[in-house]
């Protein structure tokens, strides 16, 4: 090798956070800020009224010059009214309200460190109104501008006498989406027809219900077309912050008679340029003939000045259908990413490229023709790093950061202890979206976001990678095809169509056998049963979530004539109890990584551990909803999003 590798179990477990349930500790959970990220001093007096306050208030985090409702707010503010003798709606100062409740961890109403002067008029609040109608116009426009990637994930529940609810089937979109002033398009990634289009005749072939047109994309808008007061009804609620972002809560509602498919339902108004930060309702409709879904939508701020949409939570949990004689459970995560695919780095990597001068010559100490041995490594070499270029300018597979590292250090582990030198050194890359998958492209190792996303622990972490390792390992044949640039110039949404890096069920099975082998050698050694009970809650799932156990790209977590991978492991573990709070053999989905939608880079979630309150709260393999940190743009990650309902280990 052409370093020495040594074990780096600590470092390991102290970056990816994976420890061990069996010696009962508790890894972070996902959903509470980076360490980049300082939430507001915030106290807890909680100045409210029954009358609006003025949007822009001037305070040190929004105070903006030649704005008219800030200045209406600075207006009433210097009339300095005593709220213990003034009226409301006349720009009283106001008392602060009792304490805030504890009882809800993520939305908190904003606090004051001392009483406030708020603008109460009627007319602060309709200038508010009036920017924020004409920021989501802008907003609409805007969204023209990209063709970001979108992933929705559906899970339909059922009731199950341990854990409450189940999963009890699942349905996978994903594809390009094109945003017009007439509404929502598509370009699919998978091989069926649109991708939209197709969701909406599933759904509407099992559960007889009429959707919006393209279905869940529509719910990254609130209303393209009559959002204005002409069509709607504002109604301010209350101050809120989401995440460091202090925002104007109103209640949206459609006027009469303006027709079916308006938006009606709670908006989240960041408040300093009026962006709608948070969407929380449904469409209205006719009762009778059609069924539209409930969504909670979140924006980031992306870039200066730029909110664009990032997630949208849809839950039902008896909707009626064929009129009334059935009712619909299940609950969709959206997730949407790519947004600066265009610019994925080359034209700023060619933007720093600095000229040298004529008589600079590399320095490399090789000073020689490549040996036939080095020249079939260096040729695989080529071929891997044009798959993985295509990929990840595809929209499909992260960019490079330091969980790829992490995932090295285990692969480093396993090398270590079992005596391997591996040349060219072995990869990680990870894959962005939700479907279980590994697969190795060369000499390197990919895993998917949904897969680290449920992994309970490192050990379960390194069973993966030890399977991709020993295809690694074992020489098996990787098509080098990729070595010739034209076969990459191929629209992205062919992506899973011309790319294929399965193997056959003999080399699957000699790697899983040669996976245990390394397994047993490594740091791991001690922790197979908690490799054997995921795999056994992956067992358990795998009839009723097909499309979660699906791989596009890779093989998928079975080896051979339905066996999953590491069945020895499986034979001998525990049995599940799903009443037992404290055996978490998996996680939610949303429990490891958090995603920049511009950049597409992956970075760890960091949280404190949150105790079980029921077995309830266990959630294997579901989708939960999501409470984004929101924050405005600083150069890093906008928002850490994470599941409502977190295991403690997660």
């Amino acid at each position: 090798m052409t370093a020495v590798k040594t074990i780096f179990v600590a470092t390991a477990l102290a970056a990816f956070a994976f420890v061990s349930v069996a010696n009962g500790q508790q890894a972070p959970q996902a959903g509470t800020q980076s360490a980049t990220q300082a939430p507001p001093s915030k106290p807890s007096a909680v100045p409210q009224t029954d009358a609006p306050p003025a949007a822009g208030t001037a305070t040190p985090e929004t105070t903006k010059a030649a704005d008219p409702v800030t200045d209406a707010t600075a207006g009433a503010a210097n009339r300095g009214t005593d709220a213990a003798t003034a009226a409301p709606g006349d720009g009283t100062r106001l008392a602060p309200a009792p304490a805030a409740s504890n009882d809800t961890p993520r939305d908190k109403t904003i606090p004051s460190p001392a009483p406030q002067q708020f603008a109460a008029s009627t007319t602060s609040f309709d200038q508010a109104v009036d920017r924020t109608i004409a920021r989501e116009h802008q907003y609409v426009q805007t969204l023209q501008k990209f063709a970001p990637l979108v992933e929705t994930y559906i899970q339909d529940l059922k009731y199950d006498k341990d854990l409450g609810s189940a999963p009890s089937g699942d349905n996978y979109f994903l594809g390009r989406l094109q945003l017009t002033t007439q509404g929502p398009g598509d370009k699919s990634y998978l091989p069926q027809p649109g991708f939209f289009r197709s969701m909406l005749k599933k759904v509407n072939s099992l559960y007889s219900l009429e959707f919006l047109p393209l279905g869940f994309a529509q719910m990254t808008m609130i209303d393209n077309t009559g959002f204005d007061r002409q069509h709607y009804d504002f109604k301010f609620l209350k101050r809120e912050f989401l995440g460091d972002t202090r925002c104007i809560v109103m209640d949206v509602v459609p006027k009469k008679g303006t027709g079916a498919g308006r938006f009606i339902g709670r908006i989240w108004v960041e408040d300093q340029d009026f962006n709608v930060v948070r969407a929380n309702g449904t469409y209205s409709g006719s009762p009778h003939f059609q069924r539209f879904l409930h969504f909670d939508a979140w924006r980031l701020n992306m870039q200066p000045g730029l909110w664009l949409p990032a997630y949208i939570y849809s839950e039902e949990s008896d909707l009626p259908y064929r009129f009334g004689t059935g009712h619909l459970k299940f609950k969709a995560l959206t997730r949407l990413w790519g947004y600066d695919l265009k610019n994925n780095g080359s034209s700023s990597e060619f933007t720093e490229v600095q000229v040298d001068q004529p008589n600079i010559k590399d320095r490399s100490d090789a000073g020689q023709d490549l040996t036939p041995v080095e020249s079939q490594r260096a040729w695989q070499r080529q071929a891997e790093d044009n798959a993985l270029d295509r990929l990840q300018r595809a929209g499909i597979l992260a960019a490079p950061s330091d969980v790829d590292k992490i995932l090295q250090t285990v692969v480093n582990n396993l090398e270590v202890t079992n005596n391997l030198d591996i040349q060219p050194d072995v990869r990680c890359r990870v894959m962005l979206t939700t479907p279980l998958e590994s697969f190795s492209i060369g000499h390197t190792i990919i895993l998917s976001r949904g897969l680290i996303d449920v992994l309970p622990d490192e050990a379960t972490l390194a069973a993966v990678l030890a399977h991709e390792l020993a295809h690694v390992a074992l020489g098996h044949k990787f098509d080098t095809r990729w070595a010739f640039s034209d076969r990459t110039l191929f629209p992205d949404e062919q992506s899973f169509r011309r790319m294929n890096f399965h193997h056959k069920p003999d080399e699957e099975a000699a790697a899983d056998a040669k996976a245990l082998d390394y397994l047993k050698n490594s740091p791991y050694k001690d922790k197979l049963n908690d490799i054997g009970l995921f795999m056994k809650a992956l067992a358990l799932r795998e009839h009723v979530l097909p499309n979660l156990i699906q791989a596009h790209l890779g093989n998928t977590m079975m080896v051979d004539k339905g066996k999953l991978r590491m069945a020895p492991l499986e034979n001998s573990a525990p049995q599940l109890q799903m009443r037992d709070t404290k055996q978490i053999p998996a996680l939610p989905m949303g429990s490891r990584l958090r995603l920049d939608p511009w950049s597409d880079r992956v970075d760890l979630v960091k949280g404190k551990p949150v105790p079980l309150q029921s077995a309830s709260e266990k959630l294997l393999f579901e989708v939960t909803p999501v409470f984004p940190y929101i924050t405005r743009y600083s150069g890093t990650p906008a928002a850490t999003a994470s599941a409502a309902n977190t295991p403690p280990n997660q």
